[in-house]
């Protein structure tokens, strides 16, 4: 549980390199130095480090005062239609949650899949099953098995779809990424406070206060097409939302604690602070 919202980037922004900056474990201090509080680790090509770098640096992180979570790789598809191929997605989600112990990260990112070739209700029901067979060999751990909302429209991974695959099991938690939200919808889904708030009570009726207030989030500006999603921009671009200060207000004043990770296009560590910044300035206000 924690007592406020925290804010950081995922993965390694540009400005980190350009200070000469080479490896992920220099970014914990690097990261508190510009005055956040979280971390996601990136896996999304694969978990590719050595058990010893994964220890190494979550020593640091908590040496740091970071909280870390961890991405797991992109190719995982809970609703592949493929019968091999999809619970060959166990396994990756397996070596993910291995990767986050080490880690001492408590989140695990799981991207849920297509519903391009398939009913989406086909499509959540094979999701359900591959988590349900995921949980059902796991060994005790105090992970988050997080389920990530998703850009596309042809992407299983609406908000109800979500919460629909979490209900499978307490383990189970919605990361809701707002910048999808709104790309899949072609934009304009997140224009006031009460926007965010609806989606914060959405989770909380259906799966408890508890899962609402402590929300694992993702947030970037992204480019959209008729499709959704087609990638990721920065905060200083005018053309896109959606806008990151009704989300602070909301939480703010909500007394809400979640964790919001930036994405943005090489700046994400830059953007996080503005939204701590503006949290810290809705909070201070009341």
């Amino acid at each position: 549980m924690y007592s406020e919202a925290a804010f950081g980037p995922a993965g390694n922004s540009q400005a980190f390199y350009d200070e000469g900056n080479k490896k992920t474990i220099q970014a914990m201090k690097w990261v508190r130095e510009q005055g956040l509080d979280a971390y996601e680790y990136q896996c999304g090509q694969g978990v590719t480090a050595s058990p010893e770098t994964f220890i190494a640096i979550g020593k640091e992180a908590r040496e740091q005062g970071i909280l870390l979570s961890l991405h797991a790789p992109y190719f995982i598809s809970l609703s592949g239609t493929d019968p091999e191929k999809r619970l060959g997605s166990i396994f990756y989600i397996e070596k993910s949650v291995a990767a986050a112990q080490l880690l001492g990260a408590d989140t695990v990112v799981i991207h849920t899949g297509s519903a391009s070739r398939i009913s989406r209700e086909e499509a959540v029901r094979l999701a359900c099953d591959t988590m349900y067979k995921t949980l059902e060999r796991a060994s005790e751990n105090n992970i988050k098995y997080g389920l990530e909302t998703m850009g596309k429209k042809n992407q299983l991974g609406t908000l109800d779809e979500v919460i629909e695959i979490c209900t499978v099991d307490r383990r189970l938690h919605p990361v809701v990424d707002f910048g999808h939200l709104n790309a899949r919808e072609c934009g304009g889904v997140f224009v006031t406070a009460d926007d965010y708030r609806r989606v914060f009570d959405k989770i909380g009726e259906r799966l408890g206060d508890e899962y609402a207030e402590n929300l694992h989030c993702h947030f970037s500006k992204i480019e959209y097409t008729a499709g959704g999603e087609k990638k990721h921009l920065t905060f200083d671009d005018d053309t896109f939302d959606p806008a990151y200060e009704p989300l602070c207000d909301a939480i703010a004043k909500e007394g809400l604690a979640p964790r919001i990770i930036c994405e943005s296009a090489g700046t994400q560590a830059r953007d996080a602070l503005a939204m701590k910044t503006a949290y810290n300035s809705y909070k201070g206000a009341l």
